[in-house]
């Protein structure tokens, strides 16, 4: 029979390596799930949006005015300061299957709705508002700030 401490230590190793499984698992990314999105194609984006410049001036002094940039992502892409940053959403619908027809959601304020679908997302964090058995938030971009006021938005 082993002392009470050597048994402790056993147990607390055999705990620490639960936890860390629980957390791993608990803690992983929807990425590989976005990126699964049979709704979507693998694009590749990578551009640089300056507020200097008139069209993308919302960015930088009026939270929750989205600027639609075209000519990125599956359907373009909807830009937004959302009060702590600025964010990027791709502008097809992520739940609606590819139609030539219907290619990017209009804007309705901070949100966006797909004509085709009458599905209604938000674009200060994403998720859905309306629509029936939707499974995927907006797919986002990664922003980062290169200078004061100068974006690179990225899904690399």
């Amino acid at each position: 029979m082993l002392p009470w401490p050597t048994k402790f230590f056993k147990m607390k190793k055999v705990y620490i390596l639960i936890l860390s499984a629980i957390l791993t698992i608990a803690c992983s990314s929807d990425d590989n799930h976005r990126q699964n999105n049979p709704n979507l194609l693998d694009v590749n984006v990578n551009f640089t949006v300056d507020t200097s410049f008139p069209q993308f001036s919302n960015l930088s002094v009026s939270v929750g005015s989205p600027v639609y940039v075209g000519g990125y992502g599956n359907g373009g892409i909807f830009l937004m300061n959302n009060g702590s940053s600025i964010v990027a959403w791709d502008a097809i619908d992520p739940n609606h299957p590819r139609d030539n027809s219907c290619t990017s959601m209009q804007l309705e304020g901070p949100h966006v709705v797909c004509n085709c679908e009458g599905n209604k997302y938000e674009l200060f964090n994403g998720n859905f508002i309306e629509g029936e058995n939707l499974e995927y938030t907006l797919y986002n971009y990664r922003v980062s700030e290169v200078s004061p006021g100068v974006y690179r938005v990225t899904n690399n």
